[in-house]
């Protein structure tokens, strides 16, 4: 009987060991960009360009926060283009993202996150895996609420793009460009487990006197299937201006 007690005892304490625990862990709200949490995330993408050249690949997303208010990311491109039959490491990008201002209340939402961007080189630009340039941007999100289920995150930055490090491309291999990106996401909530982001982008280049427009976006529907553990997206991902087009299937693992 005493044995019996002593298992019923350890049982006990056990459960309710775990459940304190379950009771400790961080919700993950995903459909906040501006939430910040540690994370892998790795999709599987089909690119088609203009010039009918097509890339297939995957994309490893990597994200370690330090706290909550300050976040690296590392993203990982492996690619193959089905014109040079090459397949290898495309451009690189680094980002570091932190949280200057945040109130987040029953009736108020704001938040405003500064960024530095940085894309590599590393892919190689003979071979159609990377750009041949490096990317540089520092900029500033700011969130707000314009209901319980929208929420917004338009942002502005500086963008440098240094001259191509290959003499490949016709009249533009010595000049490098400035200019500025806007972005308008919004984060649509249709409740706990689906979201979706809508993202236009416009970026301005400004290349030996001559100013370029380029519009862009990007589409994720989101499913987190095991809250605040795997979450499932599908993405679109179009580049109006260059008639481009990227499609991705992804999972996320926060841990």
């Amino acid at each position: 009987m005493e044995k019996f007690k002593l298992v019923l005892l350890l049982i006990s304490i056990s459960i309710t060991t775990v459940n304190a625990q379950d009771e400790g862990k961080k919700v993950v709200d995903a459909s906040n960009p501006t939430n910040l949490y540690t994370q892998i995330n790795t999709a599987f993408e089909y690119s088609s360009l203009k010039d009918g050249t097509n890339l297939y690949g995957m994309r490893a997303n990597v994200q370690y926060s330090f706290d909550a208010n300050n976040l690296v990311l590392a993203e990982l491109p492996l690619l193959y283009n089905e014109a040079t039959s090459a397949f290898g490491l495309s451009d690189v990008r680094v980002r570091y993202f932190t949280i200057v201002k945040r109130v987040m209340t029953a009736d108020k939402f704001h938040v405003m996150a500064p960024f530095v961007d940085i894309t590599l080189p590393t892919g190689n630009f003979e071979d159609g895996l990377g750009s041949s340039s490096f990317v540089l941007s520092a900029g500033s999100v700011y969130g707000f609420a314009a209901s319980k289920k929208i929420k917004l995150f338009p942002g502005l930055s500086v963008v440098h793009v240094t001259k191509p490090g290959t003499d490949l491309i016709p009249d533009a291999s010595k000049f490098s460009s400035t200019g500025f990106s806007a972005q308008a996401n919004v984060s649509i909530s249709f409740n706990k487990s689906w979201f979706l982001f809508v993202n236009p982008v416009m970026t301005m280049l400004n290349t030996d006197g001559a100013w370029n427009e380029t519009w862009s976006g990007d589409f994720n529907l989101n499913h987190m299937f095991i809250p605040n553990k795997i979450l499932a997206n599908i993405g679109y991902s179009p580049n109006f201006t260059n008639k481009a087009n990227t499609v991705k299937l992804g999972v996320t693992f926060f841990l």
